[in-house]
């Protein structure tokens, strides 16, 4: 399959699971569902709720998530991170951001994995549990431009109650937005705690990818992937986001175990 036609094709998948999980006139009862992608509950459009979110909620009530971490599990085990590649609407806002035509930074994912659990361990789970507050998602970027900018546009009395911590929450979204042009899916690759919960499964999922014996190891697939993985010799690496851009080389496959 070539490069433009799965790109095409992602997009447009991307869009119809923006459409579907932001269409909560149509479909409210959604609204206590996790799903596993990321996109904030508090969205005034959203028709199903954050898995992060949803966790933090039972972390902070000291009750176990039994029917998140089920969703999750199930999700991680038939597709690993096929849902950050094709169906996160968050990630469909880093890849149009990226096309901003600026000078591109590519970056390697050392210390990603470190990063990333550090941050589920720590913001996630350990801080809300003994401050009894959801701090990842007071912090989210996701949360400020899907939910906290668009209430308080809606509801003008929420501008009293703007401080020091919405300052802090644009900052970051500032940040976001600017470095989303610069490297491809920043967010993705260090920060994202719903990819690190489902990046446990990708060597393990019924989904998933191979290399062809025929492989020459030119290195395309590695210039081509937007987390920066040298796909010939781990397709199924916990930074993969199974975008399938690495496909354009003809040597890398998806299968079902």
């Amino acid at each position: 399959m070539k490069k433009k036609s799965i790109s095409k094709k992602r997009s447009l998948w991307q869009i119809i699971s923006l459409l579907i999980v932001n269409s909560y006139f149509l479909a409210p009862w959604g609204k206590h569902i996790p799903v596993p992608v990321f996109n904030c509950y508090s969205c005034p459009l959203a028709s199903f709720a954050c898995p992060i979110g949803t966790l933090q909620h039972f972390i902070v009530l000291h009750q176990f998530p039994f029917f998140t971490l089920g969703i999750l599990f199930l999700s991680g085990l038939l597709l690993g991170r096929y849902f950050c590649g094709w169906l996160c609407p968050f990630g469909f806002i880093q890849d149009l951001l990226y096309k901003i035509p600026v000078r591109k930074i590519r970056i390697e994912n050392r210390f990603a994995t470190f990063i990333r659990w550090s941050i589920l361990i720590i913001l996630v789970i350990l801080i809300p549990y003994f401050t009894l507050e959801p701090w990842f998602c007071k912090l989210c970027p996701a949360g400020t431009l899907e939910a906290g900018i668009p209430q308080v546009l809606i509801h003008p009395p929420l501008r009293n109650l703007i401080g020091f911590l919405f300052a802090i929450k644009i900052l970051f979204l500032i940040l976001f937005i600017v470095s989303s042009m610069f490297i491809s899916r920043l967010f993705c690759r260090f920060i994202c705690p719903l990819g690190t919960i489902l990046s446990v499964f990708n060597k393990i999922s019924f989904y998933h990818l191979e290399v062809k014996p025929t492989c020459p190891s030119c290195s395309l697939c590695k210039t081509k992937c937007p987390v920066n993985i040298e796909v010939n010799k781990d397709p199924n690496s916990p930074h993969c986001i199974r975008c399938h851009e690495c496909f354009i080389c003809g040597q890398v496959e998806w299968k079902i175990k």
